[in-house]
């Protein structure tokens, strides 16, 4: 047998029962980690930034208190900034080592082809720059037919005698031949 044709050991009712216990533990764990980055965060923020107490303070040691936070403040924004700059450099660097990983492979991720109609110019200009100025115009290269050639064939098969004695060089020989008979 199969792996296709043996039918599963466990009923529906069992696997659905086992589903549901899954994303009960899954969604418990969830609220979990939610609930601890939640403490997590104020216990940081307790260490990092105790509570100000402003009570009893003259207006001298108020300013000094605001140029102190002032001061916290820059100097938190300079090392966000840092951070977010290597952050930005590390990804840069990841994305390039996956580049290079791809060329050692050998294995290219080929782009789905689309068909796209595009005219001649348009593909000349899109392959030469749009620097150059282009212009492919297919029927000045066909042959043109004139009619006034019908015409002139016409004009030359009117008398047929004459075109004919043209054609045989014959008419030196042709007068030869009227005068001694005559």
């Amino acid at each position: 047998m199969s792996d296709r044709e043996r039918k599963s050991k466990i009923p529906a009712s069992r696997k659905l029962l086992l589903k549901t216990l899954m994303l009960q533990k899954a969604t418990e764990d969830l609220e979990k980690e939610y609930t601890e980055a939640e403490a997590e965060k104020a216990r940081t923020l307790s260490e990092k930034v105790p509570p100000l107490q402003c009570g009893g303070l003259n207006l001298q040691q108020l300013q000094q208190l605001c140029h102190k936070l002032h001061k916290q403040i820059d100097a938190v924004d300079e090392e966000r900034y840092d951070i977010e700059v290597k952050v930005k450099k590390n990804d840069f660097d990841i994305s390039g080592l996956n580049q290079k990983i791809f060329d050692l492979k050998g294995k290219f991720k080929r782009p789905n082809l689309r068909r796209v109609r595009i005219s001649a110019d348009a593909m000349l200009k899109a392959l030469l720059g749009s620097t150059t100025k282009v212009s492919l115009d297919l029927r000045a290269n066909l042959k043109s037919v004139k009619k006034e050639d019908e015409k002139e064939k016409n004009a030359e098969v009117t008398d047929w005698r004459k075109n004919i004695e043209a054609m045989s060089g014959m008419e030196g020989r042709k007068k030869k031949f009227d005068t001694t008979t005559a």
